[in-house]
């Protein structure tokens, strides 16, 4: 089959949006956005970098791929509408094998009646993955990392570090509690999208998705809006069989780990009751971790880690490509 022939038997037979005026089939799909704001992102997802076909399957890595950006979309406040998929693919790839990665962002798509409207296929000497996804959000609503002010609660959703323990059982050989759970939390992460259009009464919200650890992620938060953030060590929300890791492990993820595509937030403290209402409604386990402080006598955007009765700078130590 040729690329021509496999893009064609991709092509969805029929769309979710009624915003899409022309998706697949022209040189670019054509959409009218019916209220609000046009929301996009994009990410890139390359073999051995961001998976690997050792510890997941194919439908697997093409379900996180789209995940990944989803959650993007869910810390804006946007609802997915749509997505374009560009794939590298290696001499080494079959048209089965390919079929496997579409299925996989599929059948997480169509929980969330989003349209596959376009995308590229190149031959590579490297399995690539660069997916592109729009949302809308409602004029004024959209969440963004500078909106933290002073006295805010800080919260998180989920609980951290289960994508680093799942990659750990699968890469160190032992008998392990509650595995499938970990195991499926590294592979098939859910977005937070819900929860995050449950907040959209609300005038304001700071929102980031935990993709490159908390500390990392508390910090841009604290660095855009010019404050400082207090996180409480114990307060931080960690799954049931945790401890079976090794302390230090345990620490690292939580922490620095990434990829569990968990919200970071803050919200006026007196509208705290809202978020924990949002978290039921969507069933949306959600936990107060911490403050937001305005700085003294120091730079803005700083944040500090209360751990055994001692207050410490928590330093930005998560994931990056460039180190």
């Amino acid at each position: 089959m040729d690329e021509f022939s496999f893009i064609n038997s991709i092509k969805p037979k029929e769309y979710h949006q009624s915003a899409l005026i022309k998706g697949m089939g022209d040189d670019a799909a054509v959409f009218q956005p019916l209220t609000g704001s046009v929301v996009t992102a994009v990410d890139t997802f390359v073999e051995h970098v961001h998976f690997s076909r050792q510890t997941m399957k194919l439908f697997q890595a093409g379900y996180r791929a789209l995940a990944a950006n989803m959650s993007d979309l869910a810390a804006m406040g946007a609802t997915p509408a749509f997505y374009l998929a560009s794939v590298v693919v290696p001499d080494s790839l079959s048209i089965q094998d390919l079929y496997k990665i579409f299925s996989g962002m599929k059948d997480l798509a169509n929980a969330y009646n989003m349209d596959l409207i376009g995308g590229d296929t190149v031959s590579g000497k490297v399995l690539t993955l660069s997916i592109t996804v729009i949302g809308f959000v409602d004029d004024q609503q959209a969440r963004y990392r500078h909106l933290a002010r002073d006295g805010d609660v800080v919260f998180v959703t989920g609980t951290l570090g289960d994508a680093q323990a799942g990659y750990y059982i699968l890469t160190h050989a032992g008998n392990y509690k509650n595995s499938p759970y970990y195991i499926n939390r590294h592979r098939m992460p859910i977005p937070r999208v819900h929860f995050a259009r449950a907040l959209a009464h609300l005038d304001r919200v700071a929102l980031n998705d935990i993709s490159d650890g908390l500390a990392n992620e508390a910090a841009e938060i604290a660095e855009a809006s010019g404050t400082d953030m207090c996180l409480y060590a114990d307060h931080i929300p960690v799954s049931p069989g945790f401890s079976q890791f090794p302390p230090a492990l345990q620490r690292k993820w939580t922490f620095f780990g990434g990829e569990d595509f968990e919200l970071l937030g803050t919200v006026a403290a007196d509208q705290w009751e809202d978020i924990e209402t949002a978290a039921a409604k969507t069933k949306t386990p959600v936990t107060k971790i911490g403050r937001v402080y305005s700085s003294q006598n120091h730079e803005p955007g700083r944040v500090f880690l209360y751990e055994n009765n001692q207050k410490k700078v928590l330093h930005k130590e998560g994931y990056t490509h460039f180190r």
